[in-house]
């Protein structure tokens, strides 16, 4: 597995980072036991970065990221990294209730989440959505005070745009932002990435696959539960997800062309952006199975030369996707999109 610096404030981490939170909320029910077993198969395979949030079903990911990690390897439990990300409220019921930045928040969840994963110290630490209420400022300072007291490592951010990201780097040193990037959402192209770039911060990039659309394994006619989160999002919707499996379609013969499948050639684009853009982009896999992490894996293996990035381009242009990516309500949320 190669590896990179996340950002010039960051450590050095895998090509592929592995995001948890399927295991436990938002795409219908997991198995426990094959989670753990991926999780443990993924740090077999060198994979170091482990991205979860203590909001991910209410703690049950962070204690199920914990159990992976005391059940692993001693060799391999030292080589992982903590992702973590903060501040989403909710009840009893599941529910969403807005985000919480105060600094005195910031370490409270903090503290939580060092028990529920029972580590002594979280690699990267960030809240999931700015708290409008409170500066950005406060929140990373906050997370500053905690790394000098050595309950956190490196601070981070997720989803936010190029003035908060500004602001919130002229308050500490940043490693990396989490946002969406895929195929599909390439919002980030015209001001985000320029300003990572300038500032050498990395880019860790989540929903590559697009929660599943772009896999090449969503069917039309696939019933998702209630608590998909898939069941609601836009693209998935109707007519909406009829254009969008079009386009996987079309991906799907220069996939097939280069005899590799079409989760490995979407994730095998987005590992190319970083070049491209100058920056450090990683990857989070949201594989919830060993199989489908073994397919993930393999992308690191594709290459993709200037002829095939034509044919993606025009295949599944950067405007072609139909559907936000989030319902309106979750939209309004992201400072990224403003």
């Amino acid at each position: 597995m190669d590896t990179r610096h996340l950002g010039t404030a960051g450590p050095r981490v895998s090509a592929l980072g592995l995001g948890c939170m399927g295991m436990s909320a938002l795409y219908g029910e997991a198995d426990r036991t094959e989670s753990i077993a991926t999780v443990h198969a993924a740090l077999e395979a060198g994979v170091t970065l482990l991205d979860t949030g203590d909001f991910y079903a209410m703690g049950h990911n962070e204690m199920l990221v914990g159990e992976a990690l005391r059940t692993a390897p001693a060799a391999r439990r030292e080589q992982a990294l903590l992702s973590v990300k903060f501040g989403a409220l909710r009840d009893p019921d599941g529910n969403w209730s807005g985000y919480d930045g105060r600094p005195a928040a910031v370490k409270n969840f903090a503290a939580y989440s060092l028990q529920r994963l029972g580590v002594d110290h979280i690699d990267v630490y960030r809240i999931a959505r700015v708290d409008p209420d409170v500066p950005i400022e406060e929140t990373v300072g906050a997370i500053a005070e905690l790394v000098e007291k050595g309950h956190v490592r490196h601070i981070g951010l997720s989803e936010v745009g190029a003035d908060t990201i500004r602001r919130a780097a002229a308050t500490a040193p940043i490693s990396d932002l989490q946002i969406e990037y895929s195929l599909v959402s390439r919002g980030i192209e015209d001001r985000i990435l320029p300003t990572t770039r300038e500032l050498g911060i990395a880019v860790t990039a989540y929903g590559v696959l697009s929660r599943g659309l772009i896999s090449g394994h969503f069917g039309r006619d696939r019933k998702l539960a209630a608590n998909d989160f898939r069941a609601h999002s836009p693209r998935f919707q109707g007519e909406n997800l009829q254009h969008n499996l079009d386009l996987v379609e079309a991906l799907r013969k220069i996939a097939e062309g280069k005899g590799v499948t079409v989760a490995q050639t979407a994730i095998a684009w987005v590992l190319s952006r970083g070049p491209r853009h100058d920056t450090v982009i990683v990857p989070l896999i949201g594989a919830r199975t060993r199989e489908r992490l073994a397919e993930a894996l393999g992308a690191t293996a594709v290459t993709l030369d200037e002829a095939d990035l034509a044919a993606i381009e025009e295949a599944v242009p950067a405007d072609a996707v139909v559907g936000a990516r989030y319902p309106e309500a979750q939209m309004a949320h992201l400072d990224s999109e403003r």
